[in-house]
Order: C-alpha cells, then structure tokens, then sequence
C-alpha cells in the first residue's frame, strides 16, 4: 500500500524480539505526545467554551470539538492498531484495513468536521 513503518521493519529486520521492541518503542513514543497534546489543547478548549454564556453558543462549540475529537481517536486508534498490533494475531487483511482506515476514511471525514 505504501511505505508503513512497521512493514519495512518486518521486512528488513530478522530478529523478531529486535523488531518488536522498536515497534513498541516507536508506538510509545508517537502515540505519547500527540496525545498529551490533544488532551491538554482540549483542556484548553473546554474551559474556554464553559465561559460562552449563551447555550447555544456552548452547544454549537461542543458539537463542533466533539466530531473533531471522534475523528481524532478514530485516527489514533486504528493507527495505533497497526504499530501495536498483537503479533501473535498478526493478520495483514486487518493491517491493510487499519491503514486505509486512518490514510483515506479520516482524513475524507475532514470536510464534514469543517462544515
């Protein structure tokens, strides 16, 4: 599908334990900072919209963090599925699934997310 990470390891790596420890390593390292990120900024945005005193402007303003917060996790998540997959269940069907799930659905959800 295209050059995923995981997939040049596996196939440049021949030590498996080496493999997978760079595979968590990597996973832990991606995954704590965007979402440390996305938990603070939402921190950030949520105290901030508490203070809107109309409560249509705080319904507008929530309806609008809450389909971008779904398509985020929807993102990490099956991004995330893909790194840190069990390799015991490792199934390349559901890899290429993930894959397009966070290369082609999230970022086609971005439109509808704006509008």
């Amino acid at each position: 599908l295209f050059c995923d990470p995981s997939q040049l390891l596996n196939l440049s790596c021949s030590n498996t334990f080496s493999d997978n420890i760079v595979k968590y390593f990597l996973g832990a390292l991606y995954g704590l900072f965007p979402i440390s990120g996305i938990l603070f900024s939402y921190y950030k945005i949520i105290s901030s919209i508490l203070r809107i005193p109309s409560l249509g402007g705080k319904y507008k303003a929530f309806s609008t963090c809450g389909s971008h917060l779904a398509v985020v996790c929807l993102f990490l998540v099956t991004a995330s599925t893909v790194y840190l997959g069990s390799v015991a269940s490792h199934s390349p069907r559901n890899d290429v699934v993930a894959s397009l799930m966070y290369t082609v659905v999230t970022p086609m959800l971005n439109p509808f997310i704006c509008s």
